[in-house]
């Protein structure tokens, strides 16, 4: 029980959010329950606490419906204690069958149901913790071919959502997306623990920010939840729950809802490890309700997808240098030799690198229109690399990624242009930024009041000091 679990890590999450995941993943489809046989499956399972209350959730919620299911539960775990309790635990219930789909190994490295999809999937998986041991047994980072972590999407054949070594938990997610039932009329659903790097980490074209883009651009991104501070046992951190499916609702399609529950908590009467707060059943009962009947209120948002993507482009400036022949194109290795000798120099002229005789200036994209030998044409620039700098564009910029560069670059370098061959797609869910309630600035009456309230105070010290002058 709880009572002794505090110092629970890896293999024990607290019940209340436990249950909560359970009626998120559940409770939207109650009445697309079928008779029939449903699985379930956490691919960092410990000792099985989660899949048994999914499991109890759903019998519950298809006896209330009239239905006859049969659930099967299928788990990985990778700690040998933590997989020696699960198996033990199920033996001891008589659940044989259900002990042996409970395997033991990593799931990055050594997936032991490849070959399975599943109606339901739940998990807390570990976060902020590196999978390098996985990454070499997979053939290092460069190497790695997992259809599950490398796929053909977006024109790229190999789009890579293999994340830095130093932490794997989206991984965990990833491998959930490649067991979805993509043939029946449920689908599936999915809802995984993460901490606040899953939001934003990874900048455009990195595997995490791939992983967000592949997610969010599918639509299969229902909600992300914010959960309270210290809800877990090992840490205080920040943690949110994240609720996915291939077979939104009509409603939901191409959107995402955002729920901040970070200030729904009953305090606990004695700390358990970090953990100091727990949800209620009526705050369950809140945020689910939330999740089936999605609406906007002070804590819940739905937002366009889009809201959450950005191009990321490379603004370039030209080299300078000086004495050189301005009308003339230099070769590579000419200017490598000239920045070497020190011939850089900001007031110094534009290094041209190639001249078009003929073409159409376009100087947002690095083509000027010149005139060289009294002839017009159209030359490129030679980028100063020490000048290079990005922008953030969001999808939803009004006029794109033109207007936005008129707008916030232009003015302050003029001679700027977008190397458009290096703009990169990136997705982040800055999720604090959609709540944030900026704090009322006081009045200046109220600011002078106080001021002459100390200057008075101030005044009646001095005179008890320095007496009255007698």
């Amino acid at each position: 029980n709880e009572e002794n679990n505090e110092e629970a890590g890896e293999h024990f999450t607290p019940r209340d959010v436990v249950k909560l995941m359970a009626k998120l993943i559940f409770l939207p489809v109650a009445d697309k329950i079928e008779s029939g046989t449903y699985l379930v499956y956490d691919g960092a399972c410990g000792t099985g606490g989660m899949l048994t209350v999914a499991e109890d959730t759903l019998l519950q919620l298809a006896k209330e419906h009239g239905k006859e299911v049969a659930i099967h539960l299928y788990g990985q775990e990778s700690q040998p204690e933590t997989y020696a309790i699960l198996k033990a635990d199920l033996l001891l219930k008589g659940e044989g069958a259900e002990a042996e789909n409970m395997k033991f190994g990593s799931t990055l490295s050594a997936d032991g149901h490849s070959s399975r999809e599943f109606d339901f999937m739940l998990s807390n998986p570990p976060y902020g913790k590196s999978w390098k041991t996985d990454q070499e047994r997979m053939g290092g980072k460069g190497e790695i071919k997992d259809h599950r972590f490398v796929i053909n999407y977006s024109g790229d054949p190999e789009y890579k959502m293999i994340t830095r070594s130093s932490d794997g938990q989206m991984l965990f997610l990833v491998n959930k997306l490649s067991k979805m039932k993509g043939n029946t009329a449920l689908g599936s659903r999915i809802a995984e623990v993460h901490n606040g790097s899953s939001l934003f980490t990874g900048d455009a074209g990195q595997g995490e920010s791939n992983i967000r883009r592949w997610i969010i651009e599918n639509d299969w991104l229902e909600a992300i939840v914010a959960l309270p501070e210290n809800m877990f046992y090992n840490t205080g951190i920040a943690t949110y729950i994240w609720l996915l499916s291939n077979r939104k609702s009509l409603e939901r399609k191409g959107k995402v809802q955002l729920i901040d529950a970070s200030g729904w908590f009953v305090p606990l009467r004695k700390n358990l490890g970090k953990k100091n707060c727990e949800f209620s059943e009526e705050q369950i009962r809140q945020i689910a309700d939330l999740i089936v009947n999605p609406r906007e209120t002070e804590q819940s948002k739905i937002f366009p997808n889009e809201t959450f993507g950005y191009h990321k482009i490379t603004v370039e400036r030209p080299l300078k240098l000086k004495d050189i022949d301005p009308e003339k194109a230099y070769l590579p290795k000419e200017i490598k030799a000239f920045v070497a000798e020190g011939k850089a120099d900001e007031n110094g002229i534009p290094a041209i690198r190639k001249i078009h005789k003929s073409g159409r200036a376009d100087p947002l994209h690095g083509l000027f229109a010149r005139t060289i030998g009294g002839k017009k044409c159209v030359v490129e620039y030679e980028p100063d690399t020490n000048l290079r700098d990005t922008e953030q564009v969001p999808l939803l910029e009004d006029g794109g990624i033109e207007a936005f560069f008129k707008r916030e670059v232009l003015p302050y370098v003029p001679d700027a242009w977008i190397d458009g061959n290096k703009t990169q797609i990136g997705y982040e869910v800055s999720f604090t930024r959609y709540f944030y309630k900026p704090v009322q600035m006081r009045t200046l009456d109220e600011i002078m009041a106080d001021i002459r309230a100390i200057e008075k105070e101030t005044d009646g010290l001095l005179n008890e000091i320095v007496g009255d002058g007698k």
